[in-house]
């Protein structure tokens, strides 16, 4: 176990849920908060304590990690004056976000902590919901090089795959470039999943092929088979996916960039959610392929 102790933690969902129990299972003492409190009860039966706000957790942390839904989420959970983050953390403290989120946002985050003494990170990741609950995720990391030292080995416990990126928001200009990346490999999997079903492939031989090819990604063996299944279980929601996209458009536009693949998925993934699957998983992108190709399914 790691010098820090006592951890805190917000937003107990699909992912957090496994963070959090990785780090309790290492032997941290943990204060939780999430909106909806049954999603944080396997881990106060793992022996964690309730907090009735963000600000409780971090009056109770040496380090306080957070991993919530929206920008807007994100805003309230660190600088509502009455209940944030950063209204409860003490001089000296370290919080720690790892929402996907805007890079400008984790950037007034940063200066916010700053006055206060506190060390802010941007620690966006990467590997859904099997990346949490094995330990797996990628981690892109930005903020001051000392604090982000200080707890690497919080972070070691949650991913493979750390790396620092830089200053202040650094981590999230990253995560959109992973995102940049996931968009264009989903719907390439998606497509491939619809041109073969019109083929008349057997799609689990076609799948056990190209995924030994050039093909060969993470989508392709984690989530294509979930599609054969009709399993569209959210790792990642599309709602939270379209935020993503939005985010990386939005920047680019600011930075004069055109990204014309990232605005179609984007619009391909907006028909997905006006189809009511916003609560599904992001490989939900096959439902609206398939209903554009007049392929109907049980």
């Amino acid at each position: 176990m790691s010098e820090i102790s006592k951890i805190g933690w917000v937003g107990t969902g699909v992912m957090g849920r496994w963070m959090c129990q990785h780090l309790i299972d290492a032997g941290h003492s943990a204060t939780v908060f999430t909106r909806t409190k049954s999603k944080a009860d396997p881990l106060l039966e793992a022996g964690a304590t309730w907090a009735g706000s963000p600000k409780e957790v971090a009056e109770n942390s040496d380090v306080t990690l957070s991993i919530v839904g929206f920008p807007e989420d994100v805003r309230d959970v660190y600088l509502n004056p009455d209940s944030g983050i950063l209204a409860g953390a003490k001089p000296g403290s370290t919080v720690v976000d790892m929402t996907t989120t805007e890079p400008s946002l984790a950037l007034e985050i940063f200066e916010a902590a700053k006055a206060k003494d506190v060390s802010a990170i941007d620690a966006p990741v990467s590997g859904g919901d099997v990346g949490a609950r094995e330990a797996k995720l990628a981690i892109m990391i930005g903020g001051e090089a000392d604090a982000v030292e200080t707890v690497r080995p919080l972070f070691e416990v949650l991913g493979k795959n750390i790396v620092y990126q830089g200053e202040a928001g650094a981590g999230q200009h990253t995560k959109m470039c992973n995102q940049i990346v996931i968009a264009g490999t989903m719907i390439g999997v998606c497509e491939s999943l619809v041109y073969g079903a019109k083929a008349g492939l057997n799609l689990d031989k076609m799948l056990t092929t190209i995924s030994k090819g050039a093909a060969g990604c993470w989508t392709l063996d984690n989530l294509a088979p979930r599609v054969l299944d009709r399993n569209f279980d959210p790792g990642f929601f599309v709602e939270h996916f379209i935020k993503d996209m939005g985010i990386a458009l939005a920047e680019a536009k600011a930075m004069g960039l055109s990204l014309p693949g990232l605005a179609l998925v984007h619009q391909l993934y907006l028909a997905v959610e006006a189809q009511g699957n916003g609560k599904l998983g992001t490989h939900a992108l096959t439902l609206a392929l398939e209903k554009m190709a007049g392929i109907e399914t049980d």
